[in-house]
């Protein structure tokens, strides 16, 4: 509702609700726009600028929370790296200048598989973050073995410090280290109860290595 504008208060309360009570289990935190929001450069600079880099940050940063936050959760034991992705919705995102952009904050494109929205496979950060949302009918359409075969090759590329080909990317290679990356990849494909079988049945393709199934 805020467009960006003026949530420093929303931040606040953000963190101070829960997520830091995670401690080692929090992964990424996904920021997603609506398919309404446009690019705009300075906008996103002074958003990116605001998020918090480490727990300790973020916990300095919900002590400002305000009265709303009835529980909240403003201390962490120790420091740790925190990390953040961006799902657009909007082909204006579609431009050179937005993956530099992430690139110079460190904050991961989410490559979301979907027909509704923009596809992009640009590497921008050091880790991946991919959203299977179904590629046929949104939160509908399953993955076949075909197509868990392609991801499960793009996640081992990913893995591997590479990256997909220049298909499906607007900005230039990503010159960052490239020795080895986290991927995180979450099937949102819940309305048949596909989500889980689909992220099992990728697990199994990518080996013993692979960590979790949700």
């Amino acid at each position: 509702m805020k467009r960006l504008i003026g949530v420093e208060e929303a931040l606040a309360n953000f963190f101070a609700s829960g997520p830091l009570a995670l401690g080692p289990k929090l992964g990424p935190i996904l920021w997603q726009f609506p398919p309404s929001f446009r690019f705009d450069g300075e906008r996103l600079e002074s958003f990116f600028r605001l998020l918090p880099r480490t727990t300790a940050e973020a916990a300095r940063l919900a002590a400002g929370h305000d009265r709303r936050v009835k529980d909240p959760c403003v201390e962490v034991e120790r420091a740790m790296p925190l990390r953040h992705a961006i799902e657009i919705r909007h082909e204006s995102f579609e431009t050179p200048d937005f993956i530099a952009l992430l690139r110079r904050h460190g904050i991961a494109l989410v490559v979301a598989d979907t027909v509704d929205y923009p596809y992009l496979e640009d590497v921008t950060a050091d880790f991946v973050y991919a959203r299977l949302h179904g590629s046929e009918r949104l939160y509908v359409s399953g993955y076949d073995a075909r197509a868990l075969a392609a991801w499960a090759r793009r996640v081992k590329l990913w893995a591997a410090g590479r990256e997909t080909g220049g298909r499906h990317r607007v900005g230039a290679p990503f010159a960052g280290d490239t020795e080895s990356r986290d991927v995180y990849v979450y099937f949102d494909n819940d309305a048949k109860v596909r989500a889980p079988y689909d992220a099992m049945a990728l697990a199994r393709r990518l080996g013993p290595t692979v960590s979790g199934s949700g």
